[in-house]
């Protein structure tokens, strides 16, 4: 049998790492795509040990700067031949406004335009070595997006508050399973999303936070599950023989999870897609389906949820 491979973003801690472990232990050859090189390097030794698996390797991702993702994203496709797994583990929040390298506001970038970027450039990939699965990780938070998307200011140049950007940015990422899942019927390749709960782990732990929400943070830590706890409903997306032909669902505790009527709605789901499209490529970075970048005038950061999302 082929040896299967899965990418993992955010895998030098917390749930990451622990779906690294699993997956590895199950005889996939896991690569470990990360931000910090040497937390990287680290996690993935405590991988192949735990695991008893030396098919373990990693990549360098920043998913604030799409240069990165490209970078990455090319990286994983010269050197591996295949890709069955990709779990979109990696994210933040952050108490104040900051901009990604793009100048796209730092949690929606993180948290959903660099997933989304990755993800594209690898579906070819994907759909080579079907049956294969994406898994997005998300939150029971999306339900906090009481307003849905804020398409008049998903820059948050109007108005930003760190929960708010990471709520939305979470209903994003199931939008984002819902759009792929619609997109990829019939090629083999399954999208669902994952509530993975209030997980112990360095989330928000590395100096993104400050103030009253570092505090309130550290403060809830003790009520938290274990990362292992946490990553059983990843784990059992990714790899439970049940699921190999389910596709578009939300999933917490290992069972199907309750989406807001938000998340429901593929008409936003196909809207948030052209708008991703459209972002990425007025950045000037090429994705499948785009052959003139170069022809997309980016806009001002400020104007692009004015100008650059088109209506439904």
């Amino acid at each position: 049998m082929t040896e299967k491979v899965a990418v993992i973003t955010g895998s030098n801690t917390g749930i990451g790492k622990e779906t690294a472990v699993a997956l590895a232990a199950m005889g996939m050859t896991t690569v470990l795509a990360c931000r910090n090189a040497d937390k990287a390097a680290a996690a993935a030794a405590e991988v192949r040990e735990r695991a008893a698996s030396d098919a373990v390797s990693v990549v360098a991702l920043d998913l604030s700067d799409l240069a990165s993702v490209t970078s990455c994203a090319r990286h994983i496709l010269e050197r591996w031949d295949r890709l069955d797994v990709l779990v979109n583990n990696a994210g933040g929040i952050w108490s104040k406004r900051e901009e990604s390298a793009q100048g796209y506001e730092q949690t929606f970038a993180v948290n959903h335009l660099g997933p989304f970027a990755l993800t594209v450039l690898l579906l070819d990939r994907l759909k080579a070595s079907a049956p294969s699965r994406i898994v997005n990780l998300s939150s029971f938070g999306h339900h906090a997006a009481v307003l849905g998307m804020r398409w008049e200011d998903l820059n948050a140049d109007r108005r930003y508050t760190s929960f708010g950007a990471y709520a939305q940015s979470k209903l994003a990422n199931i939008l984002f399973t819902r759009a792929l899942a619609a997109r990829l019927d019939g090629t083999g390749v399954t999208a669902n999303a994952v509530h993975p709960g209030p997980v112990r782990s360095g989330f928000g732990m590395d100096g993104d936070l400050h103030g009253i929400m570092r505090i309130g943070n550290g403060l809830v830590r003790p009520l938290e599950i274990s990362p292992e706890a946490g990553a059983v409903t990843t784990i059992h997306v990714a790899t439970a023989p049940e699921l190999e032909q389910s596709s578009g669902g939300y999933y917490a505790r290992g069972e199907p999870g309750r989406m807001s009527g938000h998340a429901r709605s593929l008409p936003d789901a196909d809207r948030l897609w052209r708008v991703s499209e459209q972002l990425v490529a007025a950045a000037g970075f090429s994705l499948p389906g785009w052959t003139d970048v170069g022809s997309v005038r980016r806009p001002e950061v400020s104007q692009v949820p004015r100008a650059g999302i088109p209506d439904p």
